[in-house]
């Protein structure tokens, strides 16, 4: 919502907010961009001025303005609506959606097609360090959006991604997530193939051969063609010849057409790059442009991002809060630091991480960190049963501060403090490097 409030701001509307416990980088983005927020929700919000209230999907009935909306008969649209009537109509829209990976993909795609030269407008939902923000709004006809498969808004509980009408679409990924709002693995399936009916046969679809799930949903119908990436009949990475954990070749139909440099570490990193670059290519982007665009690709925030190190041990912050995520982000950690100690922090904050349904795949996903800490407050499971597979390794905790305490103590010269959570982890970042210091 952050990002659909810059768009709109940079379409000539004034724009305010209203939400609670809002934490950066969105928070830094807003104030940044002159964008008032009110924290909380308060009824009175509804007597402004306003010519469109545009509704988050965070947002549920009983929420005091939401009533008070409705109550008055007041003008209001979901987020993903306004951006199909006022933003993507008319657009080449380039569409990420996928389990994982969608936020560092979709950034990729906007850098490579900027990096071309085509100015493309974006909507990602982090901060591209090469950008700044979230979302642009441009001149081009080409604009690259984060496809969220989580529902639109209280009124609306089709996937947001179904309301984006994209030419290009990237499917990176698909499994079970969205505990609170998804019954099972085949009704997010479902989700995909409505995306897909949506599809021109002028279109792409840029798919991963890996996931048989993907290749479930295209078995109910698909108008578009295909270019599949982790295969050998489509597009594939290898390590390089010369041996370095950044650097990898790219084939195409089993050709190699050149060789990468990516400054994100791990498999899954690189081919989120594969994707981007076979749809950058629809777009018509050369793939040879593409791979030297990689090389400048610096990031975005929250994703493995260094917040500080402190006499010899980094801190870092990252978004996974998936066993999928998390596994696949210790991993990448693990090419960049080698032999040297890995002590993962994880906060289970998601719907689908409180609900206890992931509990049992937690102990494989930390499976690769010498040491994990874990903030189990005001969970209804145990969490402590349910890492206890990883026997001495790990540990839980019910008091952030404490927990910060006994993590920088262990913490010794050499050692890299992975901090993973979709939300702001209570500031343990800055706890920890304070500790650190001290």
């Amino acid at each position: 919502m952050g990002g659909v409030a810059l768009l709109a701001r940079s379409a000539g509307h004034q724009v305010s907010g209203c939400d609670a416990n809002v934490y950066p980088p969105m928070s830094n983005q807003l104030a940044e961009q002159g964008i008032a927020l009110t924290e909380g929700y308060h009824a009175r919000e509804a007597g402004l001025a306003t010519d469109l209230f545009v509704v988050g999907n965070a947002i549920s009935r009983g929420n005091p303005l939401l009533e008070e909306i409705l109550a008055r008969n007041l003008p209001y649209t979901s987020g993903p609506q306004w951006l199909a009537e006022h933003v993507l109509r008319g657009k080449w829209v380039l569409a990420v959606a996928g389990t994982h990976g969608k936020t560092t993909t979709t950034a990729l795609l906007a850098w490579i097609l900027e990096d071309a030269g085509l100015n493309p407008g974006f909507l990602v939902g982090g901060v591209p360090v090469d950008f700044g923000v979230s979302a642009r709004l441009t001149d081009s006809p080409f604009f690259a959006i984060e496809a969220d498969e989580y529902d639109t808004a209280f009124c609306d509980k089709r996937s947001k991604f179904l309301h984006y009408r994209p030419r290009t679409a990237i499917l990176n990924n698909l499994e079970f997530d969205h505990a609170d709002i998804f019954a099972d693995l085949a009704a997010i399936e479902t989700q995909f193939h409505h995306l897909v009916r949506t599809l021109p046969n002028n279109g792409l679809i840029v798919a991963n051969a890996s996931e048989e799930s993907l290749k479930r949903v295209f078995t109910r119908g698909c108008w578009t063609p295909i270019e599949w990436f982790n295969s050998p009949e489509g597009w594939q990475t290898t390590q390089a010849a010369t041996a370095t954990a950044d650097r990898f070749a790219v084939r195409l139909a089993g050709r190699e057409i050149g060789h990468a440099r990516l400054a994100l570490p791990g498999i899954h990193n690189r081919a989120n790059a594969l994707a981007a670059i076979a749809a950058a290519r629809h777009a018509g982007v050369p793939a040879e442009l593409a791979l030297q665009a990689l090389a400048r690709f610096q990031g975005v925030k929250r994703r493995l991002e260094i917040r500080g190190s402190v006499r010899g041990v980094t801190v870092y912050d990252d978004f996974a809060h998936h066993p999928t995520a998390i596994a696949a982000t210790i991993a990448g950690l693990r090419e960049r630091v080698g032999a040297n100690r890995i002590i993962a922090v994880l906060e289970p904050r998601s719907n689908t991480m409180k609900q206890g349904s992931m509990k049992s795949r937690l102990p494989d996903s930390l499976a690769g960190a010498e040491a994990v800490f874990c903030y189990a407050n005001k969970l209804g499971w145990d969490v402590a049963a349910a890492l206890a597979p990883l026997g001495a390794r790990a540990q839980t905790f019910e008091d952030i501060d404490a927990m910060a305490i006994d993590i920088a103590t262990m913490a010794r010269t050499g050692d890299h403090i992975l901090v993973m959570s979709n939300g702001a982890f209570g500031g343990l970042h800055e706890k920890l490097l304070r500790l650190l210091a001290a």
